[in-house]
């Protein structure tokens, strides 16, 4: 199959495009790279500040549009999957769903669906939206909520769903967004991961803390509230437990400075681990974050529990690291584990044949 994948969040599609070509097809990666991230990609299209960058960027994207016809299936990442508005998106999706025999749209991130379903539903317990019954009303969750709701982003977003092959959504929470409309439609597939061929299983006198930082999502992530609780827990304990913090930084970077850690903390308001916290864990990294047994369901998973599930509140996130600071023993199996469940669920091989048969069907 002639496969072309659309926009990038976190690796997901680059990593994706190496399990299909494993597996004998042709795929090509449009995208710009997750801005800052810079993840590999096999046709470039980024745009650069100010008003000539978006001309220079229109001029660009034009001229690709012939080379991206007669493809089997295009996948887009979001529905904004370009760099320019929405009513902009909504003649280049009607060309590339003409000019292919398949499309289908990724719920991977922010979107409509994921915004709506968590501040009206409210399926989930907790989110990036909600806690409870209460609405979350730090910035960013204000923001994605005027950004999506009665906008053309809605509007784009619910005529690509309903127009669209099919949606491959890839957390337990995008799957409840999606799947309460759009039931015979939604397929979940777990994220795709690498995984190396020889990890050594290090433990360290120290406790070795991973944590990364995007400076505008600090708050939106609760990454501020798992750094306060990590900055306690290391007053408490000095010598049983350092901190790598890294901020923004391209993800070979990221990587390299991740690598040697015991655990990491990603994502508090999440119900599953995402792209960085699952390839931490390919590597034996514990992961402090999202693990609620409905993830685990939805994979049929009745054994292998290898993540640590915090609830949103630092007290949760001090008690886990805490438990993890004064029990080293429980270290050398939560990190097996975690290596174990990655090659069982999210190998990117096996994702990638899962892929493979919701396109043919």
């Amino acid at each position: 199959m002639r496969i072309l994948l659309i926009g990038e969040y976190s690796n997901l599609h680059a990593t994706l495009a190496e399990g299909l070509r494993q597996l004998g097809h042709e795929v090509n990666v449009l995208s710009n790279g997750d801005f800052w991230k810079d993840y590999p990609r096999d046709i470039a299209l980024d745009r650069t500040p100010g008003k000539f960058g978006g001309i220079k960027y229109l001029i660009r994207l034009l001229t690709l549009l012939p080379r991206l016809r007669h493809y089997d299936v295009v996948q887009f990442i979001n529905p904004m999957f370009l760099e320019i508005k929405a009513n902009r998106i909504f003649p280049i999706y009607k060309y590339l769903k003409r000019h292919n025999k398949k499309v289908f749209l990724g719920a991977f991130g922010m979107d409509y669906y994921w915004v709506n379903t968590c501040c009206k539903d409210k399926p989930l317990r907790y989110s990036d939206f909600n806690i409870g019954d209460a609405l979350r009303n730090d910035e960013d969750a204000i923001k994605e909520r005027k950004d999506w709701l009665g906008t053309d982003k809605e509007r784009l977003n619910k005529y690509i769903a309903d127009n669209c092959d099919g949606i491959i959504a890839g957390l337990y929470e995008y799957w409840v967004c999606y799947h309460s409309s759009y039931p015979q439609k939604t397929t979940y597939i777990p994220f795709p991961i690498r995984m190396h061929d020889k990890v050594v299983l290090s433990q360290h006198d120290k406790l070795k803390l991973f944590i990364g930082i995007n400076k505008s999502r600090n708050s939106y992530k609760g990454t501020d509230i798992m750094l306060r609780a990590a900055e306690k827990i290391q007053r408490m304990y000095p010598d049983k437990l350092e901190i790598i913090k890294v901020e923004s930084v391209p993800f070979k970077v990221y990587q390299q400075l991740m690598n040697d850690c015991d655990a990491i903390l990603d994502q508090l308001y999440s119900y599953t681990p995402a792209m960085n916290a699952l390839l931490a864990m390919s590597k034996g990294i514990i992961c402090i974050g999202g693990g609620e047994e409905e993830c685990y369901q939805l994979l049929d998973e009745k054994t292998l529990r290898p993540i640590v599930n915090v609830l949103p509140n630092q007290k949760s996130v001090e008690e886990a690291i805490e438990r993890l600071v004064l029990h080293p023993e429980i270290i050398s199996q939560l990190k097996s584990d975690s290596i174990a469940f990655i090659k069982k669920h999210h190998d990117y091989v096996k994702v990638a044949k899962q892929y493979l048969k919701l396109y043919k069907k």
